[in-house]
């Protein structure tokens, strides 16, 4: 009962917080915070699911965020007719290599005892493979890309509706932690952290330099959204009546029909936006509700006990007959898959794709921090770290603004304290997120350190 009645008041806090913003900033930024914390929620859970349930490490969690942001794009995008007569049939030639490629080792792998001859067969098919590919696709890549490179020069995508990409965007990521789990779940812990890092700049590059599939640094913009466009919502009547109702106390003191005209005009722009946030809230409140319910069933179920036993002793749990390799790869490709949704949702809520701005040395590292505040193999607290890192995140600039503006108001505006202080906002974040992040692991260190101490006389007596 106390642990339900922490949770909700962090959460209530978490949310009043969120409210303050709204009250003393703007209700577009507390939104816009709202979502991101959502989709940070989403992330977090998928690392939870890595590291809480089994205790594998990824640092590659930009790398499937990207594969995610990338199946919004090729689901969403109309296909460039174009590009396709240019270059898609050599691009096609491609696909159909690189699968013989895989079928050929396949066969390979089943057929074949191991030795030397294997070894040589499989390095001989993907050297070759790589050369036949190479110079199969160099004119068409070619070709595409210089089919109007300033819009488009990629061959764009199917033209469905962007929603159906987060579940595409789990298919991708999961396939991805399937070839990446089958190389290198077996390293140890530490060598596991570094592989999957270095896979994720891999696929970040791959994304980033091939303009023919995603554009590249070119970027994607102007993407299908599942809400409304604010433009269309401020020319609706229906919406224009709402925000007039919603206003009408405030109207009422306006007397010039031009003035609360402009003032009518001015809310409608305003709740436009606030609306749109607060229809991406709707959706990724259904998803974050989603995942919570299912990873909380997962997590007291008998495949979560299983796999927290495998977490705490591999050893014992593999002596038992649990088949320790199949259930990391699987929980490796569920928590990547679910990274891989929220990557998908990020790009649907911006509506445009930067491949340049996942940056895994920043931003994995950060999500990393959300989970290790959150606490390991607790989704709500997984959440709730999100919630409050991202926050902490965003909000740092403004508050270590105020307080400097506070502590030296005595001073005048021309002082280098004062002037070096304001230029040096942006970096607060970085101090205020390694000071929470120690505060917070020291205070978890000292509730175990206690926790054991009163075990242990529990014991004695």
């Amino acid at each position: 009962m106390r642990k339900n009645l922490n949770i909700i008041v962090a959460y209530s806090i978490m949310m009043g917080l969120i409210l303050l913003v709204g009250i003393f900033q703007s209700w577009n930024v507390a939104l816009s915070i709202f979502n991101l914390c959502l989709i940070s929620a989403v992330m977090t859970m998928g690392a939870n699911v890595q590291w809480g349930y089994a205790g594998l490490i990824n640092f590659g969690l930009m790398g499937y965020a990207a594969l995610g942001g990338l199946a919004a794009v090729l689901i969403s995008v109309d296909p460039v007719q174009e590009a396709w007569r240019a270059g898609g049939f050599d691009i096609l030639m491609c696909l159909w290599l690189i699968i013989v490629m895989i079928l050929a080792i396949r066969f390979i792998l089943k057929n074949f005892a191991k030795s030397n001859f294997r070894t040589y067969g499989i390095a001989a098919i993907i050297i070759a493979g790589i050369i036949i590919i190479r110079v199969t696709a160099e004119p068409g890549i070619e070709a595409i890309e210089a089919v109007n490179p300033a819009k488009t020069g990629f061959l764009g995508g199917f033209g469905l509706p962007i929603m159906f990409s987060w579940i595409v965007g789990a298919f991708f990521a999961g396939g991805l932690a399937f070839v990446v789990g089958k190389v290198a779940l077996g390293l140890r812990a530490d060598y596991l952290a570094i592989a999957t890092l270095l896979i994720s700049e891999i696929v970040i590059a791959i994304i980033k330099h091939e303009d023919w599939l995603s554009r590249g640094v070119k970027n994607v913009i102007g993407l299908d959204r599942p809400v409304p466009y604010e433009v269309n919502l401020q020319t609706t009547d229906w919406f224009i009546n709402l925000v007039a109702k919603f206003n009408s106390s405030k109207l009422e003191l306006i007397s010039n029909v031009a003035d609360k005209q402009a003032a009518l005009n001015q809310l409608v722009i305003e709740g436009s936006s606030v609306f749109v946030k607060l229809c991406y809230s709707g959706l990724f409140l259904i998803v974050v509700i989603a995942l919570l319910i299912v990873t909380q069933k997962a997590l007291y179920s008998p495949w979560g006990r299983m796999m927290r036993a495998i977490r705490d002793n591999e050893e014992a749990a593999n002596a038992m007959g649990k088949n320790v390799v199949k259930q990391h790869l699987l929980i490796f490709i569920l928590g990547s898959a679910i990274v891989g949704i929220a990557g998908a949702m990020l790009v649907t809520q911006d509506g445009l794709f930067t491949p340049g701005s996942y940056r895994p040395m920043r931003y994995t590292f950060l999500i990393w921090v959300m989970v290790i505040v959150g606490g390991s193999g607790n989704n709500f607290g997984a959440i709730l770290g999100g919630f409050a890192v991202w926050f902490l995140w965003i909000e740092a600039a403004p508050i270590a603004l105020f307080l400097i503006n506070l502590f030296t108001s005595g001073m005048s505006d021309t002082h280098a304290l004062k002037i070096h202080l304001i230029e040096s906002v942006p970096y607060f974040r970085y101090l205020m997120m390694g000071l929470g992040s120690v505060s917070y692991t020291h205070l978890r260190a000292h509730e175990t350190d206690s926790s054991l101490v009163c075990r242990l006389l529990l014991e004695k007596k």
